[in-house]
């Protein structure tokens, strides 16, 4: 990860996602942005995590003194087409992790490059379906008391302990861990933030 002085800023806390940015080898530094996740009332996935993605780039640049290129994402798992958030609790990772069982379901990461210098920004969204395979009552009840997905979308991480549940994907994988990186990766060379 390269220091402050660094044009490229990840505006994530997600160590994940921090990890993907620097196997592809492309320099930044890290100044998360919080603000409320909750889907607006009758927001689709899509406009719903692209809306998140360039808020959290935003608010990152307009708080940060150095940086030029912001990078916002936010990653969704989507079901029968309802959003389904992070869990509020063990219970609720059950009965998250008991639905997508032996079902096939869409991962949706959207992302945002702002440019602070020039004020353009680029934005989009890319899918990845995943089947998992049918989980033993015992096998989501030992997953959900690890902890791992209890701050997960869809209450998993495909590289955090769930790597056994899937049995397919088609898609980007680092898409599902949560950046696609090879999209971002294009849109910041366009950019010539590369």
């Amino acid at each position: 990860m390269a220091g402050a002085d660094s044009s490229i800023v990840l505006a994530s806390a997600s160590p994940r996602r921090a990890e993907l940015l620097e196997l592809a080898g492309i320099p930044f530094w890290v100044a998360p942005a919080d603000i409320p996740e909750e889907p607006l009332p009758g927001e689709e996935a899509i406009p719903h995590a692209l809306r998140l993605a360039e808020s959290k780039a935003r608010a990152a640049a307009q708080r940060e003194q150095a940086g030029r290129f912001f990078i916002g994402a936010d990653t969704i798992v989507v079901l029968d087409g309802r959003i389904m958030g992070k869990p509020q609790d063990s219970a609720d990772a059950v009965r998250m992790l008991t639905a997508l069982s032996g079902r096939s379901h869409e991962v949706v990461t959207a992302y945002c490059v702002l440019d602070r210098v020039t004020g353009q920004d680029f934005s989009d969204a890319v899918r990845t379906t995943v089947q998992f395979k049918g989980l033993a009552a015992t096998e989501i009840q030992r997953y959900v008391d690890s902890g791992c997905p209890l701050d997960k979308a869809g209450a998993y991480a495909i590289q955090g302990g769930a790597a056994h549940m899937v049995r397919e994907i088609r898609g980007s994988y680092t898409n599902v861990v949560g950046l696609p990186t090879c999209e971002l990766y294009e849109a910041l060379h366009r950019m010539g933030a590369l």
